[in-house]
């Protein structure tokens, strides 16, 4: 037994149980209680698991007070300013950032992997036209578990990388194609000359009949928002698809999971709720009278993207995307449209006024990323199909984790059953 421990006392019987204290990296220890039932016959009780570690991990850590957050020990200031998206994924995936090399032989693997069989973009044809694309993601991840069943061996390590690759490589081509098909628009395939952030920007707006010109400052700004999306520990979908991995399913039907669980409005939705907040303010001088019924505590009326669950203080990603933002915003002279100038208002007003300093309502980076994606011409019902393609890497690095463990089991949380007691069924020409 640790000499750090917790002892446990079961005051109707006086039973005690000592529990070993485990410490990370970072963060808060945590108390091994996995012998309380064998011991005093006794769960613990934690709804939405808001106190208990379901796993140990090496790839993300958050410290929510101090504003935090860590890629396998970089922080994420450094990788934004200094890395592309797939080193990211490599650094994820692998556990080091990449050299040079290791890069370009990362970037072919990925660039070898984005077309999609002609099977799977027949697909989307099974869809309505006006289908959410969140749905046509879900479905069409789900779906290359039939394509690629001769290399899904989870205990397999070349299939795992494989089925990593394709993940990585193909959620952009899978995205725009939602995008194409809902907009009625012809399909653009990817294009190996460019790099991952370039080669999504045109399958998403490029047209047969017109040459795209891709913007330098739109590709950093997306390039900027897949990095700050690309992993965030142990959040609802995250956990899903670890617990649907748990079960030994296949990677694509892990992730179609995590894209299930995205989906929320709770979880995946919060950039779209600022854009439908700044559209139903209208104009700047309405905002005063917002914000009066924000700060009213008897109104329903939220002010969407500022604060955040997990961090009690600034967003670290909020500061590193805000300047992107304003540079995308001023290149693409959108900030005389009425909803970015509302925007702009709403920021100043929250980094000034003592009301949301005090309470720490600081704009969170679903507040820019919103208004980035709605700036290059994104609508809302794809804000959070973006949002999965950032976080696929992460997912898939997780659930990779998970399997190299050697102790993994499948994932089975307790109950506290409150339904009826025992009873006898009465036949039904009695009751």
């Amino acid at each position: 037994m640790s000499k750090e421990t917790v002892t446990i006392t079961d005051n109707r019987t006086g039973k005690s149980f000592e529990c070993a204290i485990k410490n990370g990296t970072h963060g808060q220890p945590v108390v091994d209680c996995q012998a309380l039932p064998k011991e005093l016959g006794l769960f613990t009780f934690d709804p939405a698991f808001m106190t208990t570690a379901s796993c140990e991990s090496a790839i993300t850590f958050i410290d929510g007070d101090q504003g935090i957050l860590l890629h396998r020990g970089y922080p994420i200031e450094q990788l934004a300013e200094n890395s592309s998206y797939l080193e990211v994924c490599y650094l994820l995936l692998y556990g080091e950032l990449p050299k040079k090399g290791e890069l370009d032989q990362f970037n072919t693997d990925i660039k070898n992997h984005t077309m999609l069989h002609e099977g799977l973009r027949n697909v989307f044809d099974g869809f309505r036209r006006d289908a959410h694309p969140m749905a046509m993601l879900l479905g069409v991840v789900g779906a290359m578990s039939a394509y690629y069943h001769d290399s899904m061996d989870i205990y397999n390590p070349t299939h795992r990388n494989l089925c990593a690759m394709r993940l990585i490589a193909k959620l952009p081509t899978i995205a725009a194609n939602s995008y194409k098909y809902t907009m009625g628009f012809p399909y653009a395939y990817p294009r190996n000359d460019l790099g991952y952030t370039e080669n999504f920007l045109q399958m998403m707006f490029s047209m047969p009949s017109d040459e795209y010109k891709i913007s330098p400052t739109a590709v950093k700004a997306l390039e900027t928002m897949l990095i700050l999306h690309a992993d965030h520990e142990q959040n609802a979908s995250t956990s899903t698809v670890r617990l649907a991995g748990s079960s030994q399913a296949n990677p694509f039907a892990c992730i179609a999971a995590g894209i299930a669980t995205l989906w929320g409005p709770a979880h995946g939705g919060a950039n779209e709720a600022v854009i439908k907040m700044l559209d139903e303010i209208k104009d700047v001088k309405n905002i005063p009278d917002f914000l009066a019924k924000v700060k009213d505590k008897d109104s329903s009326t939220r002010l969407m993207g500022f604060g955040h669950r997990v961090y009690k203080n600034h967003d670290p990603r909020a500061k590193i995307i805000r300047g992107i933002c304003h540079d995308l915003l001023k290149e693409l002279d959108t900030a005389k449209t009425p909803a970015f100038e509302i925007a702009l208002e709403l920021e100043r007003i929250a980094l000034e006024d003592e009301y949301f300093i005090q309470r720490k309502l600081y704009p969170n980076v679903d507040f820019y990323s919103g208004i980035i994606l709605s700036a290059l011409g994104i609508p809302t019902n794809m804000f959070t199909v973006m949002f999965a393609v950032a976080r696929t890497v992460g997912w898939i690095s997780q659930w990779k984790e998970m399997l190299e463990e050697p102790s993994m089991k499948i994932g089975r949380p307790r109950q506290l059953y409150v339904g009826a007691a025992n009873r006898n069924l009465i036949p039904i020409d009695k009751r």
